[in-house]
């Protein structure tokens, strides 16, 4: 592209965010539901969950599944689906991995067992939205991973050569340059994988809610706006303080994921990492006629600092990913949920993809915090002689895998032994994070060793190597 090309097309990237709002644009639907009240005074219950996200939503719905005589509360610090669950890109994977090189890569003896639990995972996502009537837009279209360099389509072939030989190849396609152009048109795709049942698209905060709703209907106590402020032991179970009042519980299940848990020595094993993401205005018929997409799958691009993308129902584009952004000290604060720096990287990487749509409007822009740790997959523990299970470390796919990690949490509430506990995934935790500065100096490493990988035909360097020998890495 000539300089004054450039210029020109760089003035209408920005130009297209100029009436971007800054608030996530699923929670603005009209369809929220109201908060419920904040918790006053003491209560009791035989199950308490802290947190009103994916994961303290599912531990409760399928708790009170399990045993309808159980008596649960939940305990939300805002509001349900507020954070992480309310600002994703909606993608509801099968994986309990962080995908399949990553479950390769750490537990071969179990993959095929992981797979086959993740599928029947997100059968029983299906199944719970179905049974409780949840309309959250769900879409079961799956997932293309595509390469935007011939190497990464290199990489693409060789990889889906592998899942053959191994017996992990069912229902995944590979796509040659014409074919994934086929399916969606742009000038920068060589290649594809196509993942056509692992994968649905839905709309994120309609599913929290949805979930909230269920949850009280079948007799859950869910109380809004009341953060847990501490966690102790009280005679056979536990207390927990809140602003306003107490819980006793028998048990407690926490849900916190990002956010600081009330076990302090699960502390380490988690950092926040900051997301970005755009919406685009709905596209008209002929805009959405230039690039296809009429199977409608998410997508995501095979560099290590990737995008993601998706339709909404609305036929929006959502736009994320690239940038991953962690603050000095692990620090999550609501002013890191706005960078327009980001905003206007990724729109110009919008651009290039789809050259076709210059003129669309972003209507939406925003960020949030995901917790990642060192594998880049769930973990799970128990305190306190069991009475406490914990899980988090999701990594940015907790759509899904929550729900799996709920049942994870009941199992070990409750010692049963079972398939899942029994998984080494669950037996055995990642390694923690340093203190700072040496957190933050390593992230900083690695995210530039990446940078440079993805300008360099994916050639690791000696940093990215070591890293890899260890087990550990940052996942943009």
């Amino acid at each position: 592209m000539a300089p004054s090309a450039m210029s020109r097309g760089k003035d209408n990237w920005i130009a297209s965010l100029s009436e971007a709002q800054p608030v996530p644009y699923w929670l603005e639907d009209p369809g929220k539901p109201p908060a419920e009240p904040a918790l006053t005074g003491a209560q009791t219950c035989d199950l308490l969950v802290v947190g009103g996200g994916y994961s303290g939503l599912w531990t409760a719905l399928n708790a009170k599944e399990r045993d309808p005589q159980r008596d649960v509360v939940l305990l939300e610090g805002r509001e349900v689906g507020w954070a992480a669950s309310g600002r994703n890109g909606g993608f509801c994977a099968a994986s309990l991995t962080h995908g399949l090189p990553n479950g390769l890569a750490r537990w071969p003896d179990e993959i095929h067992q992981l797979q086959k639990m993740g599928e029947h995972n997100l059968d029983e996502i299906e199944a719970a939205i179905a049974r409780h009537g949840i309309d959250c837009e769900f879409e079961r279209t799956g997932e293309i991973d595509v390469a935007t360099e011939p190497y990464q389509a290199w990489e693409l072939r060789d990889w889906h050569r592998q899942l053959e030989e191994k017996g992990l190849a069912d229902g995944i396609e590979f796509l040659d340059a014409d074919a994934v152009r086929e399916q969606v048109a742009s000038p920068t795709f060589e290649a594809g994988l196509w993942d056509r049942r692992g994968v649905a698209m839905l709309h994120p905060a309609k599913l929290a809610w949805g979930l909230k709703q269920a949850c009280i209907g079948l007799g859950v106590r869910v109380y809004e706006h009341t953060p847990a402020l501490g966690l102790k032991p009280y005679g056979a179970g536990m207390a927990v303080r809140t602003p306003y009042g107490s819980v006793r519980a028998r048990k407690v299940a926490l849900g916190t994921n990002i956010f600081p848990s009330l076990l302090r020595r699960v502390r380490s094993y988690t950092v926040p990492v900051y997301d970005y993401a755009l919406m685009t205005e709905p596209l008209s018929a002929d805009q959405l006629a230039s690039i296809g997409w009429k199977n409608r799958q998410g997508l995501g691009d095979s560099a290590n600092q990737f995008h993601y993308f998706r339709l909404s129902a609305d036929n929006r584009i959502l736009w994320g990913g690239y940038d991953a952004i962690h603050h000095y000290g692990g620090r999550v604060r609501a002013e890191y949920d706005d960078r327009p720096e980001t905003y206007a990287k990724l729109a110009g990487h919008f651009f290039t993809c789809f050259p076709q749509l210059e003129g669309v409007r972003f209507t939406h822009a925003w960020g949030g915090a995901i917790d990642t740790c060192s594998r880049f997959s769930a973990f799970f523990g128990t305190a306190h002689r069991g009475n406490v299970a914990y899980a988090a470390g999701y990594t940015g796919l907790g759509v899904g895998a929550t729900r799996f990690g709920a049942d994870v949490m009941l199992d070990l509430l409750d010692g049963e032994d079972t398939e899942r506990t029994r998984l080494e995934m669950v037996r055995r935790k990642p390694l923690p994070f340093p203190p700072e500065p040496f957190a933050w100096t390593g992230i900083a490493l690695t995210k530039w060793s990446l940078a440079r990988a993805d300008e360099h035909g994916g050639r690791r360097n000696l940093w990215l190597r070591a890293m890899d020998r260890l087990g550990l890495g940052f996942d943009s």
